[in-house]
């Protein structure tokens, strides 16, 4: 099958796009507001786009409370969603009054940032710690902008816990990272492999 995004007309009884763009990895944005309030939300289009330095986007979906506390700072984090906290994470995509913390709803911990003001969740294996480098929102073929905001962030310090780390390594096999698909379907990424590139 072909169809033209444009008209949307793939006949499906739910639009493929996100299925097909999967696994997503999962942004677990942390922010203070200036008033010192926290927010914790989680963002499907989310990953790093380099490693020198260590750059890290997501795009909101409209201008949400992540968002306005970030432009308030400039700083976020991105924390890892292992596994055992998927559920958690899944309860901080509940659409929450501006002010109210999310930590407190999904029961997590609020950990004080090192080298920023947002917080990170004290639960989660790995936390990065951002700094704002562009914040915009994309155009569109027209030159529209469209209604998505997103937010690059350079990491400027990387939370890890002990237990994460075996003969040197984020041990995925042990941290199980969580994985946006379509729909309403998530993929636990815990099975790993390794490949190796080919040499001449």
């Amino acid at each position: 099958m072909f169809y033209e995004t444009s008209a949307n007309r793939h006949g499906l009884s739910h639009d493929p796009f996100k299925a097909i763009v999967s696994p997503r990895p999962i942004g677990w944005i942390g922010s203070r507001a200036k008033d010192g309030s926290y927010n914790l939300a989680p963002y499907s289009f989310f990953n790093a786009i380099s490693d020198t330095p260590k750059l890290v986007m997501f795009s909101s979906s409209g201008h949400k409370d992540s968002v306005a506390n970030i432009e308030e700072t400039g700083e976020f984090t991105a924390n890892f969603v292992s596994r055992d906290l998927a559920e958690k994470m899944n309860m901080t995509s509940l659409n929450a009054p501006r002010g109210e913390s999310e930590f407190e709803i999904a029961g997590l911990t609020p950990a004080v940032g090192t080298l920023v003001v947002a917080p990170f969740v004290a639960e989660a294996y790995a936390a990065l710690e951002c700094k704002v480098t562009e914040m915009f929102q994309p155009k569109t073929l027209t030159g529209d902008l469209s209604e998505n905001y997103m937010v690059i962030g350079q990491v400027v310090g990387i939370h890890i816990r002990e237990e994460a780390i075996r003969d040197g390594r984020f041990d995925m096999a042990k941290v199980r990272p969580i994985g946006r698909m379509g729909y309403m379907d998530y993929c636990d990424a815990g099975d790993v492999f390794e490949m190796f590139r080919p040499r001449r």
